[in-house]
């Protein structure tokens, strides 16, 4: 009898223990289960970098001959890691309206702020405002150049105005403070500071960097000051042109050997020996910096303006002097950019963010860099409309990819919010998502047809008349206006200069009769009244043009 009782318990006990364990692992196969069905993709972070005014030629990526001679490293690794894009534009090319199509996904004439100057509505739907809707902490660090506050970021700290390369001002919560140093530097260690210690670990980010350089006046940093002295780099074929057929580009003031001033652009001395500037009729940027930044400044151009006052150069050689110191001035101020890129790469990769962390490196516009003698942007030919765009994401995009689907800025507020997973948040937006092109999941040719452009800042700096156009992958159609009333038409494949303005050419009638309708087509899908082809009083075109030569002073012949 004992011996059944026991054999009995022993069998509890072992059906017990069966069961125990057989619960477990359903317990634990069930929770699995649960997990594996629950799971969701992370989030992307997204990391923004924008660089003022600098030229797709300007990138060695791209491949053009000034590149190749100032490389950049680390602006390439972007593209080495993801994807080049090389038809890349701008709906308008100058800074503050970049900046608002960017944060609103919206044209100049929808989001209000169609020339510098403008007020940008900050109260109007934007991307980071979405972007913290779906959970993300934002930041933007650098320039904002859109007057008002930031909306929509949870830190933000911004170059007061246009920005200063030496010592510049900076606002944060409303407070103004000048910070000690070079532009490009503090907006680096900024972003780094912010990812490091004070963004919320919890929610993914989106951080807009955005520098000063290479924008107007090209002041490198010291340690970079004299890095491309000995180089000389290739001025373009198109540096002496008539602009024979283009009224517009004939009457525009950006030309680098008639229209740079000479001490506050090109850092040129008075005479031999001395180190007071030559024509500098914006005194900030020099009178600013330190007693012992200045002397170190003189020190690093004393020499190479000596030497130019030794040569006694004029006509087309000063030209094109005046084009080298230009080119060697500009590279070198991207040589600090380069490297506050790969400061911020190398910071992603050694905290194990890069995986899931979209980086775009853009500018908010394409630049001169002597095409047609010309510096600065706001045309829509290739060099001002086209800009670089440089995008990684190792969890979707092939490294080492390219693209020449046509895409816009337009499209990097609705990019963002579809890996955000907020494409219902889009809706108001008039750009399309770059990601089936990023991911190769459509043929770039069937991404989009045309673009369409709008330049309204006339009469204004440099005096670029007000036009609008499309373009296609070949042909590009604008109309010059206000003071002004001429079309022009280039064929980019047999001109990829666009020096031959072939409007009147009836060899071309057919496809610039089609062009017209199609730009009548995307005016109206866009939303375009006649209120954007208002013309300026005369009065004011002509006192513009007084006060610009007043600034201009009188050019070294």
């Amino acid at each position: 009898m004992k011996s059944v009782l026991k054999k009995n318990n022993f069998m509890k006990k072992l059906l017990s223990i069966l069961l125990i364990i057989s619960a477990f692992y359903s317990c634990k196969t069930e929770t699995k289960n649960t997990e594996i069905t629950e799971a969701k993709p992370e989030k992307p972070n997204i990391i923004f970098i924008m660089s003022d005014d600098h030229a797709f030629q300007a990138i060695s990526a791209y491949g053009h001959p000034v590149s190749q001679l100032a490389p950049t490293p680390n602006i390439d690794r972007i593209a080495q890691n993801g994807m080049r894009m090389d038809r890349a534009y701008v709906t308008n090319s100058i800074c503050g309206p970049s900046r608002a199509v960017i944060l609103t996904g919206k044209h100049s004439h929808i989001n209000g702020f169609r020339q510098n100057g403008d007020r940008f509505d900050g109260d109007q739907p934007t991307l980071p405002k979405k972007l913290q809707e779906l959970g993300y902490t934002t930041a933007i660090l650098g320039k904002w150049h859109l007057h008002g506050y930031p909306q929509g970021f949870d830190h933000w700290k911004i170059i007061k105005d246009q920005g200063n390369y030496y010592n510049p001002d900076f606002i944060e919560a409303g407070d103004t403070t000048r910070i000690e140093g070079y532009a490009t530097d503090i907006i680096t260690e900024d972003a780094i500071s912010w990812l490091e210690q004070q963004r919320d670990t919890t929610k993914p980010f989106f951080m807009m960097v955005h520098h000063k350089a290479p924008h107007r006046n090209w002041m490198p940093a010291l340690r970079y000051a004299n890095k491309y002295d000995s180089i000389n780099f290739p001025l373009p074929e198109t540096y002496f042109t008539d602009h024979e057929g283009s009224q517009a580009s004939k009457e525009q003031l950006q030309t680098i050997y008639e229209d740079m001033y000479e001490g506050h652009d090109l850092k040129m001395t008075k005479k031999l020996g001395s180190s007071e500037l030559a024509h500098n009729p914006w005194t900030t940027d020099f009178e600013r910096m330190t007693a012992e930044q200045r002397a170190a400044w003189d020190t690093a151009y004393q020499a190479k303006n000596d030497a130019f006052h030794k040569a006694d150069l004029h006509g087309k050689a000063l030209a094109e002097w005046k084009g080298q110191r230009y080119l060697r001035d500009y590279m070198a101020t991207i040589a600090a950019v380069d490297e506050g890129v790969g400061n911020i790469l190398d910071y992603l990769e050694a905290n194990n963010l890069d995986e899931n962390t979209i980086v775009v490196y853009t500018s908010d516009q394409g630049f001169y860099l002597g095409e047609k003698g010309f510096f600065d942007k706001r045309y829509m030919y290739e060099e001002s409309y086209r800009t670089p765009l440089l995008i990684q994401y190792p969890k979707a995009i092939k490294a080492g990819s390219q693209s020449e689907a046509l895409v816009q800025n337009l499209d990097f507020a609705q990019t963002f919010l579809d890996y955000a997973e907020g494409n219902n948040l889009a809706a108001d937006m008039q750009g399309q998502s770059l990601r089936p092109v990023l991911e190769q999941q459509v043929a770039d040719d069937d991404f989009r047809e045309v673009l369409y452009y709008h330049y309204y800042d006339f009469p204004a700096f440099h005096m670029v008349k007000k036009h609008y156009g499309i373009s296609t992958k070949r042909y590009k159609l604008m109309h010059f206006y206000d003071d002004i009333d001429t079309w022009e038409f280039y064929d980019l494949e047999s001109d990829p200069q666009e020096i031959q303005n072939k409007i009147d050419d009836p060899a071309y009638a057919n496809v610039i009769e089609r062009l017209h309708k199609k730009l009548d087509s995307v005016q109206e899908v866009y939303g375009v009244t006649q209120k954007e082809f208002e013309q300026a009083p005369a009065a004011r075109v002509t006192r513009e043009y007084k006060n610009f030569e007043r600034l201009r002073g009188t050019p070294m012949q």
